[in-house]
């Protein structure tokens, strides 16, 4: 967490001889880190879903592929994803990452709180500004996209808000892969393992007596571990590996009118699944957070290991 410091009765980097302003006020306080966490839960968003409307809607219908009618073409727009994916997730890091350490990932938060490294009175302010961050960035992708979404829908007769809706229906949130058969514990146990990774690479980069990456480089490699998850853990469930990216998406969904497919989470073969998402992400965070200290945190710490230099 960045330090808001104060020096006589001005914050730290404000114009000297100018008052400070209930703005500045707000800003200083656990407000700016919200101020933060939504800006860059905003843009892992607009970026990330941005990438798969490309794939599944305007990508095919623009004449700059070469099959129009293909979507998640194994080898092609499945990388496509994960490569924005893992982008969106640098940048947003990069955006927020000099106020809160860019959380915007509410498992991550969660995370760090059993861990002790984070205020649990904070927690509540994060996950709001975090869902509503996602909410806001999966609004701009509708409406940048909406004439795209609008005409695969036609051409492909898809009724929003009916089962048949889940192909763009997934540009904004996930559902799992038909071969679980409605089933819930493949999907849970997915999300589970998925963020589990995810933490524990957080973890490792962050570790200043492990080999933390120097010269601002840790958004990028967060980044990367996202796109590994993605690449091999990415087909059964979407690896939503965040709450916030599934739950504010799938609440603009519902608004924009998806209906059952968001809220519960009803698709072919499957139904209720919105809290999937939601849950698994928090207890593999935990899961992988806390095995990344039993294994390497505590070993380094009793080999009498000294936290590097920033």
């Amino acid at each position: 967490m960045a330090d808001q410091t104060e020096t006589g009765g001005r914050p730290v980097g404000e114009v000297t001889g100018r008052r400070p302003t209930a703005l500045d006020n707000m800003r200083s306080s656990s407000w700016g880190e919200a101020m933060a966490e939504f800006l860059g839960t905003f843009v892992l968003i607009a970026f990330g879903d941005g990438v798969v409307a490309m794939a599944v809607a305007a990508l095919n219908q623009s004449g700059r592929a070469a099959n129009n009618h293909t979507i998640f073409l194994a080898a092609g727009d499945w990388l496509l994803i994960t490569w924005g994916w893992a982008i969106a997730v640098t940048f947003g890091v990069y955006v927020a990452g000099g106020v809160t350490g860019a959380h915007i990932n509410p498992a991550v938060t969660f995370a760090f709180a059993v861990r002790g490294e984070f205020p649990w009175r904070k927690l509540p302010m994060y996950w709001l500004a975090q869902v509503a961050g996602a909410f806001v960035g999966a609004a701009l992708v509708f409406i940048v996209y909406y004439a795209a979404i609008g005409s695969y829908e036609f051409n492909n007769h898809i009724t929003r808000g009916d089962l048949n809706s889940v192909v763009t229906f997934s540009i904004f949130a996930t559902f799992p892969a038909p071969f679980f058969a409605g089933g819930w514990i493949g999907p849970l146990v997915d999300q589970i393992v998925g963020t589990a990774f995810l933490l524990m690479f957080v973890a490792a980069l962050s570790d200043r007596r492990n080999l933390a990456p120097k010269a601002n480089l840790t958004p990028w490699l967060v980044g990367l571990a996202v796109a590994a998850i993605g690449m091999s853990y990415g087909a059964n469930a979407g690896y939503a590996i965040n709450p916030a990216r599934d739950f504010g998406p799938r609440l603009w969904a519902f608004v924009a009118g998806w209906g059952q497919t968001a809220l519960p989470g009803n698709g072919p073969g499957f139904s209720n699944y919105f809290w999937i998402p939601i849950v698994g992400p928090l207890v593999g965070g935990v899961i992988g957070i806390l095995i990344y200290d039993f294994f390497i945190k505590h070993t380094l710490v009793a080999r009498g290991v000294v936290e590097s230099e920033v």
